[in-house]
């Protein structure tokens, strides 16, 4: 049965209805499937086992904050190493993420789609059931597979703490 809360997040001046449970620092990340183009499935955490993983949640990326979170979480991936992955998801469609991809030159972060099943938003407590979108948040995955970092953002419209996110990977390298 999926958890529904009703008195956590606004939009605008009322409550929304987030589906799903929050998840917490220390716990196992829950697996999910997601698309990409081409409806292609594929699993975010079982591709990048064994690395650290940052998961950058988005409502749509073709909204201006998410679309200056994408590019710079991309810029910062350009400097980071291979043993960690950031992934952009969204509930966007995926010919729709590759088109902005491409328009944006987003090339470094993967961009995924929780569109079919919203499998993500709910195993993380972040899908938004008036909209079915998700809600603005960043998780961190160690190579060990569990959370190191889980920030979820008060409003649509506040960004995450990029220089924080990407200490806290690197942090997790060691």
């Amino acid at each position: 049965m999926i958890t529904i809360r009703t008195d956590v997040f606004k939009l605008g001046d009322n409550f929304a209805t987030l589906l799903g449970d929050e998840v917490k620092v220390g716990q196992a990340a829950p697996e999910f499937t997601s698309v990409i183009s081409g409806w292609t499935t594929v699993n975010p955490l079982q591709e990048s086992k064994g690395k650290v993983i940052i998961l950058s949640a988005v409502p749509s990326l073709d909204t201006s904050v998410c679309d200056r979170e994408t590019r710079r979480f991309n810029e910062e991936a350009s400097k980071l190493g291979d043993d960690i992955i950031i992934y952009t998801i969204s509930t966007d469609f995926p010919m729709a993420q590759a088109r902005w991809c491409g328009a944006a030159g987003v090339d470094k972060v993967k961009v995924v789609s929780d569109v079919v099943e919203a499998e993500f938003g709910v195993k993380y407590g972040i899908l938004i059931k008036e909209r079915r979108y998700l809600r603005r948040s960043v998780f961190i995955v160690g190579r060990d597979g569990k959370l190191t970092y889980v920030k979820y953002m008060p409003a649509l419209s506040v960004e995450p703490d990029y220089d924080e996110v990407i200490n806290v990977a690197k942090a997790a390298l060691k």
